[in-house]
């Protein structure tokens, strides 16, 4: 994940709380990382967790919340977990993914849609062998 990615996740988690992305093999932004509120996109069997992201929130974790403190500096972590549908992993299972993010309007179902930016894959070939 990019700085650029994690500093706008940061601002996403404190105004809807827990965070997920899913990478299906749609068409059109079906094939852009969608972030959601955790539970709103349900996964299954055809699903894969590639990796799961600790992301620090300084300043009182998520939805401005902090334990209990008044601007102590207390930094807390929101746990992100990254889907990818089975179809898409067999294509993309080679591939080094970076998660980053654009200026420009990306799906309306993802998150961060109202802010002018859109999350995007940026991805390098691995060597496998």
């Amino acid at each position: 994940m990019t700085q650029a990615a994690a500093d706008l996740l940061v601002e996403l988690v404190r105004k809807h709380g827990q965070l997920m992305f899913h990478q299906s093999g749609g068409c059109c932004d079906g094939s852009s990382p969608m972030c959601f509120p955790e539970g709103d996109f349900l996964t299954s069997d055809a699903d894969v967790l590639l990796g799961h992201f600790e992301l620090p929130l300084p300043d009182g974790g998520a939805n401005g919340e902090g334990d209990g403190g008044e601007g102590g500096g207390e930094s807390t972590t929101s746990g992100i977990d990254f889907w990818m549908s089975v179809e898409q992993f067999e294509y993309w299972k080679h591939t080094h993914l970076t998660i980053d993010v654009v200026p420009g309007r990306g799906s309306g179902f993802s998150v961060e849609s109202p802010t002018g930016n859109r999350f995007i894959i940026r991805s390098t070939l691995m060597d496998i062998g």
